[in-house]
Order: C-alpha cells, then structure tokens, then sequence
C-alpha cells in the first residue's frame, strides 16, 4: 500500500514538470519589460517582509562518481515549499528566511543497486550492459534556511535578489528501479541511504525568475562500495530555475 501511494505521488509530481516550464514561458514577457524600473520613494513599512511561496526545477548531476558511472536519461527534479520572512535591518531589505517544502528528484545512470540473497546492498557499474532503465528516486522533506539581500521597497516588486542558505531534509522515500528484457529490480529499502540531506542554496535573480544551485554537502550512501572495489560517495548538484511566490 505504501509503494502504490508513493508511487502515484511521484507520478503525480511528474505533471508538475511541464507546468513549470509553463510558468517560465509566461513570465519572459514580464522580465524583459520589469527591465525598467520607475523611480519610487523609499518608504520604510515596519510590517514589510516577503513572506513566499516557491516552486522550481532542476536538472540534477551526480559528483564524485566511481570509474565508468555516467548519467543517462533524464536527471531532474521539481521542489515547491514556504518560506518565513523575518527582516533584520531598518530598511527591511535584509532577512532570514525559514520554512518547509518538499522536493521529488530523480537521477538516471548506470549504477545498478540490488541485494544478495543474504540481504546484502550490491552497487555495480554497468559497464557496456545493455538496459532500459536504471533510476534512483527520492522523496525528501525539506527545511530552508535562507539569509536574503533584495532592492525591493512596499511599493516596489519587481526587485533584485540573492539568496544564500542552507537545506535539511530527510529522505521519507527512495527507490531504485532497474530494468532490462525480462528482468526487473526495484529496490525500496536501502540500509547504506543516508535519509538526512544537508546542502548549500544559492538564489539570484530579477523579479519572478531566478536561478537556483543545490549543492549536496553529505553523500548519499555511506560505507558502500561498488563490486569494483570503489567507494559509493556520490553527491549531487543541481541547477536549475526557482519562481518566488508572494
């Protein structure tokens, strides 16, 4: 029951993907002429603060790879959540910003993950092997902490922002499938996943579109080693494009 739910979540997360892209085609138009800006008086609003909603996407590369892993297919993923603006200065154009989301990331390469007959985790390179499919999936709940800089003003929302911060999150679900001509593995409990994310964000942009960076500080499988001999201490970058919501 739980697998049939997470995986009509995941197939449900996939029908957000064009919908971002979407959302990137409808706002070209407003950033090319948000280009300029009318003069405004700096008015000081001691209840201003941009309280946001985001969602975003993001193509998803695999670092510190063993010998012959690559990425094949399609690697991405789709992130939305709540962030609390909390000011620190007068001017209220510097914050911090705290709150929850969500992220569905997928990752296509040729690292098969499977299990011995003892229960024993198996990550092998599959070099020169000929499959259909071989993804890892993750479902991760997700606490943003961001220090913010903008030029924005309460009368002014078409502004320049940068944001840096940092993520939580723990991984609620994965899943490793693999697929070839009459065979096919699907993997949901892997003891060497490390379920807490740590990671480094950074924001920059114009108004609604921005870009987005997701460096992964920890790796995703601990004390695991290919067949091969090598270590398994991958870790992911993302890049990729991030709206803010008021």
């Amino acid at each position: 029951m739980f697998y049939n739910s997470c995986r009509s979540i995941f197939n449900l997360m996939k029908q957000f993907v064009p919908f971002v892209f979407v959302l990137l085609f409808l706002s070209t138009p407003h950033i090319l002429y948000g280009q300029e800006e009318e003069f405004v008086p700096t008015v000081v609003d001691s209840l201003y603060r941009e309280d946001q909603f985001y969602i975003g996407a993001t193509y998803n590369l695999i670092l510190n790879r063993p010998s012959g892993m690559q990425i094949q297919g399609l690697s991405g993923g789709i992130q939305f959540g709540y962030l609390r603006d909390m000011p620190i200065n007068k001017r209220r154009n510097l914050a911090i910003a705290i709150g929850a989301g969500l992220s569905f990331d997928r990752y296509g390469q040729n690292l098969f993950i499977g299990e011995t007959p003892e229960n024993e985790t198996i990550f092998t390179v599959l070099d020169g092997t000929t499959f259909d499919a071989n993804r890892f999936v993750t479902a991760t709940a997700e606490v943003p902490i961001e220090f913010r800089w903008r030029s924005s003003t309460t009368t002014n929302y078409r502004f320049w922002r940068v944001y840096a911060g940092m993520r939580v999150g723990y991984v609620y679900y994965h899943r490793a499938r693999f697929k070839q001509v009459n065979n096919e593995v699907n993997q949901t409990d892997i003891p060497e996943l490390e379920r807490l994310r740590l990671g480094a964000t950074l924001s920059f942009g114009h108004s609604t579109f921005n870009l987005h960076s997701y460096l992964g500080l920890n790796p995703f499988f601990k004390n695991a080693t290919t067949t091969q001999g090598e270590s398994v201490d991958l870790l992911t970058l993302k890049l990729g494009i991030i709206f803010y919501i008021l």
